[in-house]
C-alpha cells in the first residue's frame, strides 16, 4: 500500500474541470529518497543467563561492538538513527556502537525482540520452538518488518541511513521479506555477531541487498556466530 496509485482517491475530481488530476496528485505520492537499512546482529553475550537481564555481552562481545561501530563510523555516512531491540544484548550491543557515532539518536522498540518469525522449511532438529510461539512472535516479527523495512516516504527529500541493532532470527527473517523469497528459507543463512547486513530501498520500492553478515573488519579470531 505504498505504491503511488494506492495512495490517492480515483474518484476525487477538480472541482472546476471536473477531471481527475491524476498526475498531478500520483507526483506528490512518488518517493524521491533512497534509504540505506544497516542490521547489526547483536554481539556474543552470556547464554547461561536465566533472563534477560543476566544476558549480558561477553568481554568478547563488548569487543566486537568496538569492531562494528568502529567500521560504520569509518563509512563517512550521516546516520539518521539506531533504532535497536529492547533485550539486554542488543541494548549493551547499540551503547557501544553510538560511541563512535555520537550525535545519533537511539530509540528502542519490543518489535525488534528476539522470536520465530516462521516455522522454517527444511525443519531443523536442533531448534523446535512450541507451535504457539510462531503465532506470537512471528506477528510480531511481521509487524516490524512492516512497520520499518518499506520505500521513503513521499515527503524525504534526502536518502536516509539508518541502524537497526536486533537478531540473527529478525534479520534473516527481513532479509527473506523485503527480497521477496520464501521466508520459510530464513533459517538457511547463518549471521556471525556484531555483523553488519546492507539493504537499499529505492524510490520506486525495489530492494537490493548489498551486504549480508559481513565480519570482514573483524580479526578471524574475535568473530562468533553464538
Amino acid at each position: 500500500r505504498r505504491e503511488p496509485l494506492a495512495l490517492i482517491n480515483l474518484k476525487k475530481k477538480n472541482e472546476e474541470t471536473g477531471e481527475e488530476e491524476l498526475a498531478s496528485r500520483l507526483g506528490h505520492c512518488k518517493a524521491k529518497a533512497t534509504r540505506h537499512i544497516f542490521l547489526i546482529r547483536h554481539s556474543q553475550y552470556n547464554l547461561d543467563g536465566r533472563a534477560d537481564k543476566d544476558r549480558t555481552l561477553t568481554p568478547l562481545g563488548r569487543e566486537q561492538a568496538e569492531l562494528t561501530g568502529h567500521r560504520l563510523a569509518s563509512l563517512g555516512l550521516k546516520f539518521d538513527q539506531i533504532i535497536h531491540s529492547s533485550m539486554t544484548r542488543a541494548t549493551e550491543t547499540t551503547e557501544i556502537i553510538s560511541k563512535h557515532l555520537p550525535g545519533v539518536k537511539k530509540i528502542s522498540t519490543d518489535l525488534l525482540r528476539e522470536g520465530a518469525p516462521i516455522e522454517p522449511d527444511p525443519p531443523v532438529s536442533h531448534w523446535k520452538p512450541e507451535a504457539v510461539q510462531y503465532y506470537e512472535d512471528g506477528a510480531r516479527i511481521e509487524a516490524a518488518f512492516r512497520n520499518f523495512i518499506h520505500r521513503a516516504d513521499a515527503k524525504q527529500e534526502e536518502d536516509s541511513y539508518e541502524i537497526f541493532v536486533c537478531h540473527a532470527n529478525v534479520i534473516r527473517y527481513i532479509v527473506c521479506r523485503a527480497l521477496q523469497f520464501p521466508p520459510e528459507g530464513w533459517l538457511r543463512m547463518s549471521l556471525n555477531n556484531g555483523s553488519i547486513t546492507h539493504l537499499v530501498i529505492r524510490p520506486n520500492g525495489r530492494v537490493a541487498l548489498r551486504a549480508l553478515g559481513d565480519t570482514g573488519f573483524m580479526p578471524p579470531e574475535k568473530i562468533t556466530r553464538t
